[in-house]
């Protein structure tokens, strides 16, 4: 922005520098590991199962309901 007015070349300024910005500091996905322990939650019904290592509880089903079952 060579005259303070918006018009400078794009990708120099503030914000495109290597901080936390749109991700968030967590990695490409933006997602959140929320470590080995804790439930995985029923959205629909809100039954809680223990968090099984390796196993992403979006991949789970509800086992009351069907439903899947989020973090």
């Amino acid at each position: 922005m060579p005259r303070g007015d918006g018009t400078g070349p794009r990708g120099e300024g503030p914000g495109t520098g290597r901080g936390l910005g749109q991700g968030g500091g967590r990695g490409l996905g933006g997602g959140q590991a929320l470590g080995p322990g804790g439930y995985c939650i029923c959205p629909k019904c809100g039954t809680k199962v223990a968090h099984k290592l390796g196993q992403p509880c979006y991949n789970m089903t509800c086992p009351k309901c069907g439903a899947k079952m989020t973090r």
